[in-house]
């Protein structure tokens, strides 16, 4: 009889001073990407009054970034694990930086919306890269989970700065500064990347399945294009077609990688325990978080009368939570707290910060700020430990895919917050306001503002049905988070983060 010796698996190496400052000259990057998503809210008005764009160019100068960065992200993730995650990183920073240069001093609309465009394509590089590097130095699953506690923060704060940062610098300068910015932390990032940062890839990955590019776009566009249109045009029907549309293309790709012989995203990845549940559950969060946004920046302005620059400024407040939400939800599961039990009262405060959002009056500009604090918090602690656990139950080889799937979900859920919450809101809105109002009361809050002069009493009701609107949104935003937390209780509640499967260990080289 013979007796097998006992095998034992050597525990996870430990990252050092070299990969935790690697880490923060990833983070640089990180943070001016998610910036440029907010960073023109104050510089559009100095850009139409230099470049002279029409209607359709400005607003295609606002959304072409988002709109290039969505439909790339699953590609560039893909990529990255197949040509190596810092290549393409280094690459997306050459790329973001020249075009940083170029948008600030376009001299025309036509060369600011393709600076744009070329700042969403490295920004749908840098964004998965980044994750994945994370993924490849913290092998060490405490350690990977406050990294990405860290990435989580920096993500969402840089969402707020970007607006406050814009403000800041169209008051002091001209409006390419916004652009400009960007530059120094590229640089720093091109000249200590490839001494810091390792370089991983998929040593087996197969031949890139360039089909599923188009049809991975043809997915995701017109379903973002669709659900950001609606919140402020209504269910009109080109928006419909344009989210069916989408699907019909989404049920293609599916397809696509099911069969393919060498896919995009491996369907193998959401075999995993976990993965799915965790590419579902950020999407929720992310509808919460985004979804109250698109009242609570409106109700500081025009329930309230704060200028921009102001209700940026006071918007800063519930973003000081977030850097402690995320740690201290990491080291209760470090502790030993069930990680569903974690999400699940995460998805809950997030659920209370709607509650209060629910309570607000025409005047309660503190106790908006506090649903948001709250909102915040709990958006953070699900976001960060549901991205530790998508990472950790990934395989090393696949991160840029599962940190670009999660990206996807991202983008997906705040479309899918701001138009489905915003379209209670404008019914809500819609049906308040008095059928006697001029046309232009009955579309926005805003409109109603313009021709208030002209009818008296008429901003005083604006005001009162917007906030109803806004209180009915919040109450379905409360169910939807507490029918979340109900769900991570049924989905989660026998997964571990620390359950990383046993793969391959990924080409890897340290420069």
């Amino acid at each position: 009889m013979t007796t097998n010796p006992t095998s034992t698996t050597p525990p996870p190496a430990r990252a050092g001073r070299r990969e935790w400052t690697a880490l923060g000259v990833l983070m640089l990057p990180l943070l001016l990407v998610s910036m440029d998503v907010s960073v023109l809210y104050f510089a559009i008005p100095a850009i139409s009054a230099d470049l002279d764009p029409s209607g359709t160019q400005q607003l295609w100068i606002f959304d072409i970034y988002g709109f290039v960065l969505a439909g790339l992200l699953m590609t560039m993730g893909s990529l990255g694990d197949r040509i190596g995650r810092r290549r393409l990183l280094l690459f997306g920073a050459a790329a973001f930086g020249a075009a940083s240069l170029v948008a600030a001093y376009a001299n025309s609309a036509e060369t600011l919306i393709a600076a744009r465009a070329v700042l969403g394509i490295g920004g749908a590089t840098l964004m998965p890269s980044t994750m994945a590097l994370l993924r490849t130095m913290f092998t060490d699953p405490g350690q990977r989970a406050k990294a990405i506690g860290l990435w989580s923060g920096v993500m969402t704060a840089g969402i707020a700065l970007g607006s406050v940062m814009s403000g800041v610098l169209v008051e002091h300068f001209w409006w390419g500064s916004v652009f400009l910015v960007n530059l120094p932390a590229m640089a720093l990032l091109l000249a200590l990347g490839p001494i810091l940062l390792p370089e991983s890839k998929d040593p087996a990955p197969g031949r890139f399945d360039w089909l599923s590019v188009p049809l991975s776009m043809a997915a995701v566009l017109p379903v973002i294009y669709g659900l950001k249109e609606i919140p402020s045009e209504g269910w009109n029907v080109r928006y419909v077609v344009s989210i069916t549309v989408g699907l019909l293309f989404a049920v293609l790709f599916v397809r696509r990688q099911r069969t393919a012989a060498s896919p995009m995203i491996d369907p193998a990845l959401f075999r995993g325990r976990g993965f799915a549940p965790s590419v579902a559950l950020n999407l929720v969060s992310t509808f919460g978080i985004m979804g109250s946004a698109y009242f609570t920046t409106q109700y500081l302005q025009s329930v309230l009368g704060k200028s921009a620059l102001e209700a940026a400024l006071w918007a800063l407040l519930p973003s000081l939570p977030i850097g402690a939400a995320a740690p201290v939800a990491t080291a209760l599961v470090q502790r030993g707290v069930n990680l569903a039990h974690v999400i699940t009262a995460g998805f809950a405060i997030a659920s209370c910060g709607f509650a209060l959002l629910a309570l607000v009056g025409t005047d309660s500009m503190w106790l908006v700020l506090a649903s948001c604090a709250v909102l915040a918090v709990g958006g953070v602690i699900v976001m960060s430990q549901i991205m530790d656990l998508a990472m950790g139950t990934a395989p090393v080889e696949r991160a840029g895919t599962a940190s670009s799937l999660m990206e996807t979900g991202t983008e997906f859920g705040g479309a899918l917050g701001m138009a489905v919450l915003g379209s209670i809101g404008t019914a809500v809105y819609r049906h308040e306001i008095p059928a006697s109002a001029p046309a232009e009361a009955h579309e926005t809050l805003g409109g109603a503002l313009a021709v208030a002069d002209r009818v008296p009493g008429l901003a005083a009701v604006a005001r009162e049905a917007f906030t109803s609107g806004m209180q009915g949104a919040a109450i379905a935003g409360a169910l939807v988070l507490a029918g979340a937390a109900a769900l991570t209780t049924v989905t989660l509640r026998r997964v571990s983060v620390r359950q990383v499967p046993k793969t391959a260990e990924p080409e890897r080289a340290t420069a």
